[in-house]
């Protein structure tokens, strides 16, 4: 079925065209666990935790090519709804190059300042030189990781999901097969799962790199264009929502590791790091979604379609509703077997993970809809509102709950931090929704 941006999309259209982003950010989730795999079953706890400790900042470093992947694929689809495909190429080789240049950058400065950066999170001596190892290796393939990501939007915008799909397949398939060689045939440890990791997120940066830039038959492609500053910076603030989304997760997962190591000590910590890598897991289909329906939302806003604008939002509100509760109860059924994946025998780390997951999951019965909120806004080229969620959503509300509800349940109050900030974001999301229907005409 070939689907266009320009389309009238039911159901059974809407998702077609989104499910090949869903895949591919769900896959994406899935080998991004595979590290935790097998550096928690063949390494070991403290190297587990170690990496839990530093992601954060990579996280941080990363979050640029969220940001000009969200962003950009907003102004692209608008310019294309438009009917300017020569400006929006334009706009989109700036993006690339512009991405390339700032990997480079935060790479070599997160290298130059990675060990202080681990020892100021509370790393020390041997856990300080696993963040430090791990760090430096992934950090060198920074640039690729930024476009990986920032590509994952554009074949979307581009009408080439399916193709990002395969990317992300084969990224991820690397990587698996490089962590088993790597970490288990040639022991190889924390070095070794850090190598494959750094290795699959080039394949996933080059490959599309060598697809745009040749003659394709997508909407996009590689070539010349100029230095447009105040362009750039528009969609900076525009895709800010994304890069705060990903700030905020690093900085609030500093806050949870230090609470748990203050309640439960390093089995917390452990806990947590398991309990993530599922998570990521399970709200991968909300930004899978969200990444696949956004350059709709784009052109036709661009378009000024009004009746196709509130037909996408009806039918994402009551998809991600679905889904929403589906990911809950999946979640509570099947904690104890999931969490056990990564717990390598052990019965109390088991129990901890289990009961926590059990409890951070009520948290996405409401992310969807917060996710999809936000999003919208971005796709509508209003990154101010968009931030506002987010900034509510991942930082405020998580930081408060992390640290208000422990006092009043214990190690439970941690668990429940997530579903509380969602619930409360909610009700934001859900006041600025009714305030901007008039002037885009989605309600």
């Amino acid at each position: 079925m070939n689907i266009q941006l320009s389309d009238h999309f039911n159901y059974k259209k809407l998702l077609t065209f989104t499910l090949p982003s869903i895949a591919m950010m769900i896959f994406t989730s899935i080998y991004g666990v595979v590290d935790g795999f097998f550096v928690s079953n063949f390494v070991g706890e403290t190297a587990f935790v170690a990496v839990n400790f530093i992601m954060p900042v990579l996280m941080i470093l990363g979050a640029v090519g969220f940001m000009f992947g969200s962003g950009g694929s907003a102004l692209i689809a608008k310019t294309m709804g438009q009917g300017d495909i020569k400006k929006a190429n334009k706009l989109f080789s700036m993006f690339v190059y512009v991405t390339s240049v700032c990997g480079i950058i935060l790479a070599i400065t997160g290298i130059m300042f990675l060990r202080p950066m681990a020892s100021l999170l509370g790393a020390e001596g041997e856990m300080l030189e696993y963040c430090v190892t791990y760090g430096t290796v992934i950090l060198s393939a920074l640039p690729f990781y930024m476009l990986q990501y920032e590509f994952q939007s554009f074949f979307v915008t581009a009408e080439k999901a399916r193709l990002g799909l395969y990317v992300t397949v084969a990224a991820g398939g690397a990587n698996i097969l490089l962590d088993a060689l790597f970490v288990v045939g040639f022991n190889g440890g924390l070095v070794g799962a850090a190598i494959a990791t750094a290795l699959s997120q080039a394949i996933g940066g080059i490959l599309p790199l060598f697809y745009f830039a040749r003659k394709n038959d997508s909407l996009l492609r590689l070539g010349k264009c100029s230095f447009e500053g105040k362009v750039l910076l528009g969609v900076c603030f525009n895709g800010m929502s994304e890069l705060m989304t990903n700030i905020s997760m690093s900085v609030v997962t500093i806050f949870y590791n230090a609470q748990l190591m203050r309640l439960v000590g390093i089995s917390g910590v452990s806990a947590y790091g398991i309990m993530m890598y599922l998570g990521f897991i399970f709200i991968a289909a909300f930004l899978g979604y969200s990444v696949g329906y956004a350059p709709i939302v784009g052109y036709d806003y661009g378009a000024d379609n009004r009746a196709e604008l509130k037909n996408i939002f009806i039918k994402s509100i009551v998809l991600t509703l679905i889904t929403g509760i589906a990911m809950t109860l999946i979640a509570v059924v099947f904690a104890k077997p999931l969490s056990r994946i990564f717990t390598n025998g052990d019965e109390a780390l088991l129990a901890l993970t289990t009961r926590g997951l059990r409890l951070y999951a009520l948290s996405f019965l409401l992310s969807g809809l917060n996710i999809f909120a936000s999003s919208f806004f971005t796709a509508l080229s209003n990154g101010l509102l968009s931030l506002l969620i987010s900034f509510f959503r991942m930082f405020l509300c998580q930081i408060v709950a992390v640290l208000v509800l422990p006092i009043l349940l214990g190690v439970d109050g941690i668990w429940l931090a997530a579903a509380a900030a969602e619930l409360i974001t909610l009700f934001l999301s859900v006041v600025l929704i009714l305030w901007q229907r008039k002037r885009y005409g989605y309600l």
